[in-house]
């Protein structure tokens, strides 16, 4: 993998998440019977973030769960998987508008994954999908509801979300396949 180019740096991304914040609260009319469940593993950290603004916004902070999707993936192998995370949602959905956050969609199967565990665990009212980074290539018809940036790819090329939570710094990160 070549490094090509750094696309966003900590202040681009604070600010992207500080929008997506005040979309999810206006979409939704403040933020009451909503959650974010984040998809391990960077959108765990990105969805306590956007809690963070979210509180900073309404005065009250949301509450953050984390999803393994991994039982629930069409595009690996189950035999492969050795999961170390799990899911750790300390709350029930029923009812609830639950915000699935991730890092970044590419082929849309983490999403349907995502959806698949979320029902899983309850029946929400109503799921909505948050991205940091969407770079098209979608092989099955889901839309994310808040994406922070847009940034069209090549099937050559891969988009790295760089988190201090996971990483140590926050950028992210063309890169070329080799």
């Amino acid at each position: 993998m070549d490094f090509k180019a750094k696309i966003m740096e900590e202040s681009d991304i604070d600010r992207v998440l500080l929008r997506i914040a005040h979309q999810i609260c206006e979409k939704n009319r403040g933020i009451e019977n909503l959650c974010l469940v984040g998809i391990r593993t960077r959108g765990v950290p990105l969805a306590q973030r956007l809690a963070h603004y979210i509180g900073r916004i309404e005065g009250k902070t949301p509450e953050v769960g984390a999803l393994d999707i991994s039982q629930h993936r069409d595009d690996i192998s189950h035999d492969s998987i050795t999961s170390a995370s799990k899911t750790d949602v300390p709350f029930s959905v029923e009812g609830k508008t639950v915000v699935l956050v991730d890092d970044v969609i590419y082929t849309c199967r983490t999403a349907r994954a995502a959806l698949d565990a979320v029902m899983a665990l309850g029946r929400p009212s109503r799921i909505q999908l948050s991205v940091l980074i969407d770079r098209g290539h979608a092989e099955l018809p889901i839309r994310p509801n808040f994406v922070g940036k847009n940034i069209p790819t090549s099937r050559e090329e891969l988009i790295s979300v760089h988190l201090r939570e996971c990483d140590g710094e926050d950028f992210v990160g063309i890169y070329s396949k080799n």
